[in-house]
């Protein structure tokens, strides 16, 4: 995943000290209730399967953000309808030592238009997934896959 410039720039200063970044991730679902697909990509860096996600850059609101990540990684256009869980995520020490933290916020999204493909360096593969059918996936993105297939309601967030 490249890093945005803005936060090469704080790093000069910063050094590789902690970071407190605001990250969003999508479930994008397509279908109709008990039906419905779940949009992943496979990262490039670890070979996991992922949900669509990025780092919100200055200037940004999150929801814009989110649908241009979408965008930019899969070729798929998106309408972010809610926030489904708000948390802060455990320490990140990237190899190069960098050291983040990353508010994440994500949203559930509805599919609009596109063929799912990799559409830029950050992952291997891209493609549609039974709800049920699902690959292995991180306790991180099935929280937030449970999140955002929950009916309707207030955004989850942890105290």
């Amino acid at each position: 995943m490249p890093t945005p410039d803005y936060i090469t720039e704080l790093r000069r200063s910063h050094g590789q000290g902690l970071l407190l970044l605001p990250g969003v991730s999508a479930v994008v679902v397509d279908g109709e209730p008990g039906s419905e697909r779940i949009l992943l990509g496979r990262r490039s860096d670890n070979g996991r399967w992922e949900l669509p996600s990025g780092i919100v850059e200055p200037g940004e609101q999150p929801a814009a953000s989110l649908v241009r990540e979408v965008l930019e990684e899969t070729g798929v256009v998106v309408v972010a309808e809610r926030l489904v869980l708000l948390t802060a995520e455990e320490d990140v020490v990237y190899p190069n030592g960098d050291h983040c933290q990353f508010i994440g916020m994500t949203f559930r999204c509805r599919y609009v238009s596109g063929d799912a493909h990799v559409a830029d360096e950050e992952s291997t593969e891209v493609g549609w997934f039974g709800v049920d059918a699902l690959p292995e996936l991180s306790a991180k993105h099935q929280r937030r896959i449970a999140c955002g297939l929950a009916p309707a309601g207030p955004a989850v967030f942890d105290l």
